[in-house]
């Protein structure tokens, strides 16, 4: 084999496989869809957000992407995303659960709402468990079969975030785990991919700091690791290492891309 034939499969990691990310239009999802859509992963981009999902597809081609309407708090359309997936390509190998909110900073046990809490429980854990069942449908009689889920430093320790978040994030690494146990003798992975604080329009949202450059530089000066900053692409290098043949082996683990932050951080 030629050195150009080397370079050319290396590169391509995701050569012949399908994902499907839910939060794809935006974000951590947005980034991982081009990432993946670069090493040759056919990808389905779920989302609620319906312009900037169908713009996010046209741009990687139609033989790469297609876009598909999805609140992922309905299992009904989650069902349709992932059964629109094997329609078009014939299997699912990476389900990245990555849809996800946040309440506002400020909420507390002291002031939030009861509906605040369920929502962010609905989105964040009930969105990755639908997504993870009915992955699972089709992963299983597969043998085989990546399933990653985004958390949160948020996910090992309190008062980072509020209390309904800290619970959500949480609860989808017990959530990871009980797939992991049960699937792995299907030939099933997962994984949760757990970043601290990275400038996306969720982590916009939630801090109230609207500029990127300033969120990023209000993260550094909690970061451990000094002299690099983080970008959605980390996290999209992550969660490509998680998807991929690279990590077959790597199933139940909750890995963080936080800079050594909750190792300072954390009380064990």
């Amino acid at each position: 084999m030629g050195s150009t034939s080397i370079l050319s499969s290396v590169a391509r990691r995701l050569e012949g496989k399908v994902a499907l990310i839910t939060g794809g239009a935006s974000g951590i999802g947005e980034c991982t869809a081009k990432l993946f859509a670069r090493h040759g992963a056919r990808v389905l981009v779920v989302d609620i957000q319906d312009d900037k999902g169908r713009s996010l597809c046209a741009a990687l081609g139609p033989a790469v992407a297609s876009y598909v309407h999805c609140d992922v708090t309905n299992e009904s359309d989650v069902k349709h995303a992932v059964d629109t997936a094997v329609s078009l390509h014939g299997k699912l190998d990476i389900m990245f659960n990555n849809a996800g909110v946040i309440d506002d900073l400020s909420s507390s046990f002291l002031n939030d709402e009861k509906s605040t809490f369920e929502k962010v429980m609905a989105v964040n854990v009930l969105g990755a468990y639908l997504g993870t069942k009915h992955a699972a449908r089709v992963m299983a009689p597969a043998r085989a079969g990546s399933i990653v889920t985004t958390a949160s430093t948020a996910s090992v320790m309190a008062g980072l975030a509020t209390p309904a978040y800290t619970c959500s994030k949480h609860a989808v690494v017990g959530l990871m785990r009980s797939a992991a146990a049960e699937l792995g003798p299907f030939g099933v992975r997962a994984n949760c991919v757990s970043p601290h604080a990275v400038a996306t329009p969720l982590s916009r949202k939630g801090t109230g700091i609207a500029d990127d450059e300033e969120l990023e530089r209000a993260a550094e000066a909690t970061a451990n690791l000094k002299g690099t900053r983080l970008k959605a692409q980390d996290l999209a290098e992550a969660v490509l290492y998680l998807g991929s043949d690279e990590s077959r082996y790597v199933s139940g683990h909750n890995l963080l891309v936080d800079g050594g932050f909750t190792v300072t951080k954390i009380v064990l």
